[in-house]
């Protein structure tokens, strides 16, 4: 049997949200070929590896090199140095984009590289800054090949970063749609209980200044009607969250029971799912969602106009604003069979579109090439 393939991450964060879950998938599908080590730019965030599955061989690093920093030649040639152990390197995001860097400047003996971008946080939300342009562009010329999830992120690749055609990979995110046709399990969501007659609006998100959920909450806040709005996930504006809630006066209508694992478990206990983010790509959450066989409504930020299904495409709202996220919300809760439909709209199209079988294969073809060993990952899922 051929050796596995030692392969490095580097992430901006390994707590899980989307890229994360997307990077463990791969790992589990790759099964014995591979073995990793997962190097986090944030230090301890390392909540993903749950996802990781028994047998795959991983480790986290020990001591690697800092990431993040100032521009260094020094650091640059000391992750280079570290890179040198493997036979592929991935990095995420822009907190990992140095580890790109450090092969373009300390380049000899270091081996390929594929960078992964999924989005930006709130420092680059409302508009990308010029210097970190700059350093993609510069950078970027390292690496085998860019993978983006989305038509934006494609558009920015190629027009703002100046990467070659050949260089940019647009893989959409999947998911194992079928996990999402099961009952949900009555106790998965903590502290839940329905109550007769209400509709459950959910989301999940990283509670993040982007994701902009006190706006969700005031929407929430003006509509009529039974429901609850039930938000899973954990950060830094819980609180905000919270007092959004109650300056709202429906603070017992919220439940937030922190992060939840495996969304299979727990979607179908909600009616829509609500999206109220300055910024997204190719989000997790809608796909996982629509194969649930829920409606999806969100301002038309990324992907998500084009991911839902034509009948969902009226409760994607014109702008970001609540009023519009309330007006959309309202529609739903007054129309059962209307969200019944739209629901199943959107878990055909997932079922279609959204598999991860397609992900898995073009992300191994993608990894072999910079390789330059075709076969060598396929067929692990």
């Amino acid at each position: 049997m051929p050796q596995p393939i030692n392969i490095l991450h580097l992430h901006s964060t390994f707590d899980l949200g989307g890229k994360e879950a997307r990077a463990t998938r791969l790992m589990n599908a790759f099964g014995d070929r591979a073995r990793h080590t997962i190097v986090s730019g944030m230090e301890g965030r390392y909540g993903a590896r749950e996802r990781i599955a028994k047998g795959v061989k991983y480790e986290i690093a020990q001591n690697p090199p800092p990431l993040q920093g100032r521009p260094s030649l020094a650091r640059y040639e000391a992750i280079a140095k570290y890179m040198r152990r493997f036979d592929l390197v991935l990095t995420y995001n822009w907190g990992a984009i140095d580890g790109v860097m450090a092969r373009r400047v300390f380049g000899r003996g270091t081996p390929p590289v594929v960078h992964h971008e999924d989005g930006f946080n709130e420092d680059e939300a409302a508009g990308l800054k010029r210097e970190r342009n700059l350093y993609r562009r510069l950078a970027l010329g390292a690496a085998h090949g860019l993978a983006v999830p989305s038509t934006t992120l494609e558009r920015i690749a190629l027009e703002t970063w100046k990467q070659p055609r050949a260089k940019v990979h647009r893989i959409v995110n999947g998911i194992a749609t079928g996990l999402y046709t099961a009952t949900p399990e009555p106790k998965a969501i903590p502290g839940f209980v329905r109550k007769p007659k209400e509709v459950v609006i959910g989301t999940v998100a990283g509670l993040r200044a982007v994701k902009d959920l006190p706006a969700l909450v005031r929407a929430a806040g003006g509509l009529s009607g039974r429901f609850r709005l039930v938000i899973v996930g954990e950060g830094a504006e819980r609180a905000a969250i919270e007092q959004a809630a109650l300056a709202m006066g429906i603070d017992d209508q919220l439940v937030m029971p922190g992060f939840l694992d495996r969304p299979y478990r727990f979607l179908g206990h909600f009616d829509m799912l609500a999206l109220s983010s300055r910024s997204e790509q190719f989000p997790i959450s809608v796909v996982e969602a629509m194969a649930a066989g829920l409606p999806i409504v969100a301002p038309p930020v990324g992907d998500v106009p084009a991911m839902v299904a034509p009948e969902n495409r009226p409760f994607i709202t014109e702008f970001h604003g609540e009023v519009r996220l309330r007006d959309a919300m309202q529609s739903l809760i007054a129309n059962p069979d209307l969200r019944r439909s739209v629901g199943e709209a959107n878990r055909r199209k997932a079922q279609v579109e959204f598999d991860e079988r397609q992900m898995i294969d073009r992300y191994a073809a993608l990894y072999e090439s910079a390789l330059g060993r075709p076969g060598v990952l396929a067929h692990g899922a």
